[in-house]
């Protein structure tokens, strides 16, 4: 059984593409865990009219407001497939999209080094997200894809259950997100991924979405973004990518004001903070602005 989790927050008008989408697969084998991160519109009416369509088989979690990475876990948790392919509310799948993942899922299915397979993602109009070079099918690393291979934009990764929930995402007290590269990451140390060129997801970046105000997140969850380009900058990539990682440390660094912990470069990056603290101040001056 594959699941696809669907974490949601006031996008229940969005859902229905999605629904349609579930509803076309070519593939019968999968349950839809929807996790309602504390929505205030109508997100449960919405679902329990899916629910009542008795089409596909569909489990709606409600939860207080704590973060997508928050509903990411409790979903891996209830969730009761081999397979998780995370799906946000306002995207959708070809209607392949499932039996293509399982086809490829069944030739690593027993292989303990390969932590599930990863396809291609497209716009809703047909256009391939990113660009690559790398063969297919190939077994790489979120981090060789990123480093080595050269990839561009997003690709659509579908991680065995076991393995996400030997990773969750770290739940920081007074934060509301989480960078999912800082779990990706931590996955590539460990496991590849069975890599193929066709494309199993379809989306589109929408105003109001995560994507569209990146920036301020991650300076309202500072902890959280320090913990993930600090451990970039210690994995084995280029000098220019760890460059950047301790610039991008300093910026959100410089967000916090807190006496806990939290996570350190070591000494030998501080020479960038300057360029962090620079990065810092536009990003306060372009949210000020747009409050």
């Amino acid at each position: 059984m594959i699941t696809i989790l669907t974490p949601a927050y006031n996008r229940g008008h969005l859902l229905g593409k999605l629904y349609q989408s579930l509803v076309k697969q070519d593939f019968e084998d999968f349950e839809w865990v929807i996790v309602d991160d504390g929505s205030s519109d109508s997100t449960t009416n919405i679902v329990d009219k899916f629910i009542q369509d008795k089409k596909i088989n569909i489990s709606y979690i409600k939860q207080s407001n704590g973060g997508k990475h928050r509903a990411l876990n409790r979903g891996v948790i209830e969730s009761k497939g081999e397979l998780i392919l995370i799906v946000d509310s306002d995207d959708s799948l070809p209607k392949n999209s499932l039996s293509v993942i399982n086809r490829y899922y069944l030739e690593i299915k027993d292989n303990p080094l390969i932590g599930g397979v990863c396809g291609l993602m497209a716009h809703h109009d047909g256009t391939i997200i990113g660009e690559r070079n790398a063969l297919s099918p190939m077994d790489i690393s979120s981090i060789e894809m990123r480093y080595k291979y050269a990839f561009t934009g997003d690709v659509c990764e579908v991680f065995k259950a076991e393995v996400l929930r030997d990773f969750p995402f770290p739940e920081i007290e007074n934060e509301k997100f989480c960078p999912e590269a800082l779990v990706w990451n931590r996955i590539a140390q460990k496991y590849k991924l069975r890599f193929f060129e066709n494309v199993i997801y379809y989306r589109d970046y929408l105003d109001g979405g995560l994507t569209s105000k990146i920036v301020r997140i991650r300076m309202n969850s500072p902890i959280a973004s320090m913990m993930c380009y600090a451990e970039l900058n210690q994995l084995d990539i280029p000098f220019k990518e760890k460059l950047k990682a301790a610039v991008n440390y300093w910026r959100f660094r410089l967000c916090y004001s807190g006496k806990s912990w939290y996570p350190r470069l070591t000494k030998v990056w501080d020479f960038v903070a300057p360029l962090g603290w620079l990065m810092h101040l536009n990003d306060v001056r372009v949210n000020k602005r747009k409050l």
